[in-house]
């Protein structure tokens, strides 16, 4: 999708004026529902942390707390887009300003480029890496909504878009993208996709009427299986690299806690009753904050360690 020119911009901007079109404006990039934007935000904030020894610069830090919202609405507006003739069927979807008509398609479109410029603004304040890395990352989130209809692992997809944040915050802090940014590159992108079925598990009955594809279609009675060994594969994936990377106690009791509220998960999701799998998706958002807690305790307490040495 190519940006919209300014025009097209300024003539939508009833978007803005009406009260009406800016809720449904507020809900067609999930404003009213940040889970994703707090999904992004977690290991956008791991890779900032172990990137600038826990300390990143606050110009940084402030480019990607606010790249992180904006990318994430965009890609909602772009993802309804792409779902317009479906989220009528689903249940959960049903409200969305596309399906019910509150906003037309090119609307979507409009406030989709909006973002993504604004978002690409603030990325030209970092380095040539990041720039660089930035395109490849815009085609992740615009192709992610269409590949539910040709595979059956669009949860891969959405993962590889959720974590290049990463590389991407190691080449605006180090302007280079080191071993460890590709690790933490992997276990995010495997953490998608352990939430991401749980979130395709709620929908499944209604993606399976309408042809959508997802790893929960595919597995059926085996989706959790592929959940809790993504989960674990994650944490072990973040062990070892915290390990390697001199990360103490303060980041395993993170891991630690982190496994017991990923066994929480498992266990809303066993019975597959679509409310329960959908609560366990948004638990993740715990999950992130508690290995990033572990992460900042870690560096911390390792801080202090030094200085009274």
């Amino acid at each position: 999708m190519s940006l919209l020119p300014l025009p097209a911009v300024i003539a939508n901007a009833r978007l803005l004026t009406d009260p009406a079109k800016r809720r449904a404006v507020l809900r067609l990039v999930r404003l009213d529902r940040p889970i994703g934007i707090l999904l992004l935000l977690w290991p956008t904030l791991w890779a900032l942390w172990f990137a600038a020894d826990g300390a990143p610069p606050l110009g940084t830090l402030v480019i990607f707390l606010l790249g992180t919202a904006l990318t994430r609405s965009a890609g909602c507006a772009v993802n309804d887009y792409a779902d317009r003739h479906i989220d009528g069927g689903v249940a959960r979807t049903r409200h969305r300003p596309l399906a019910t008509g509150e906003l037309a398609p090119r609307d979507a479109l409009v406030i989709a480029a909006a973002l993504m410029a604004i978002a690409f603004a603030l990325v030209l304040l970092t380095n040539r890496l990041t720039v660089m890395l930035s395109f490849a990352a815009l085609v992740l989130a615009v192709a992610y909504p269409f590949t539910k209809r040709i595979t059956h692992f669009p949860q891969v997809v959405l993962g590889a878009a959720f974590a290049f944040s990463i590389p991407m915050a190691f080449a605006a802090v180090q302007d280079s993208v080191p071993p460890l940014a590709w690790g933490l590159f992997a276990a995010t992108l495997v953490w998608a996709v352990a939430y991401d079925t749980l979130y395709a598990m709620a929908d499944r009955e209604d993606d399976l009427k309408l042809g959508v594809k997802s790893t929960a279609v595919l597995l059926g009675r085996h989706d959790l299986a592929l959940v809790i060994g993504a989960h674990l594969t994650m944490l072990v994936a973040l062990a070892v690299l915290g390990a390697q990377h001199g990360r103490g106690i303060g980041w395993f009791a993170g891991l630690t806690l982190a496994l017991g509220l990923a066994w929480r998960q498992w266990r809303h999701a066993a019975e597959r009753e679509p409310a329960r799998c959908f609560e366990a998706f948004l638990q993740n958002n715990l999950l992130g904050a508690v290995v990033f807690a572990g992460l900042v305790l870690d560096m911390a307490l390792t801080s202090f360690v030094a200085s009274g040495a």
